[in-house]
């Protein structure tokens, strides 16, 4: 898209004014946007943005833990890849897989309450996950018949079963009709 006060460069300013309601548009390049007025700023400025996600997480973590946390929580290191969670707390980025485990203690409520929830369910595509709803839901029905029968509510483990039964011979007519 070309600049629209010299019609030659390149635009790379894209500006939207919204004056008394009315929206006007402007893309210019760089050179007509800083003679033009329009931006005063300074090329190649390191413009630190108050709200990244390592600031907000940050943020979080310092309201979740303002009582809970001690000075030994800051000494966590992680055992695989050494970073510590004063490092963890800067940045709001883990090292590796295993800073999960390490600071499980102090993560762990912080993303309960930030997402509701410790597990990822993530997307699953409708046609080619149906197996893996199909698994999930079974699993999950033998966890809660586990649950019925650890509380003696026979009556619910046995349409939990039946559940599960279902599901079962389901799946297995499905294999047999490909």
């Amino acid at each position: 898209m070309l600049c629209d006060i010299c019609k030659k460069n390149e635009a790379t300013v894209h500006i939207t004014k919204i004056v008394n309601g009315a929206k006007q548009d402007i893309n210019l390049c760089e050179k007509c946007a800083m003679e033009h007025g329009e931006l005063s700023f300074v090329p190649q400025i390191d413009f630190v943005s108050p709200f990244s996600f390592q600031n907000i997480l940050s943020g979080i973590m310092n309201y979740m833990n303002n009582t809970s946390t001690t000075q030994d929580d800051f000494d966590i290191t992680c055992k695989n890849c050494g970073t510590s969670y004063r490092e963890f707390k800067k940045t709001g980025l883990v090292g590796c897989s295993e800073c999960y485990d390490n600071f499980s203690s102090i993560l762990q409520p912080i993303i309960k309450r930030v997402q509701a929830n410790l597990e990822h369910t993530g997307k699953i595509p409708k046609r080619a996950g149906k197996n893996i709803i199909e698994r999930r839901n079974l699993l999950k029905l033998k966890q809660d018949l586990q649950k019925a029968i650890t509380l003696e509510e026979y009556e619910k483990a046995a349409e939990i079963r039946d559940k599960i039964k279902n599901l079962q011979n389901n799946s297995d007519n499905k294999e047999e009709g490909e």
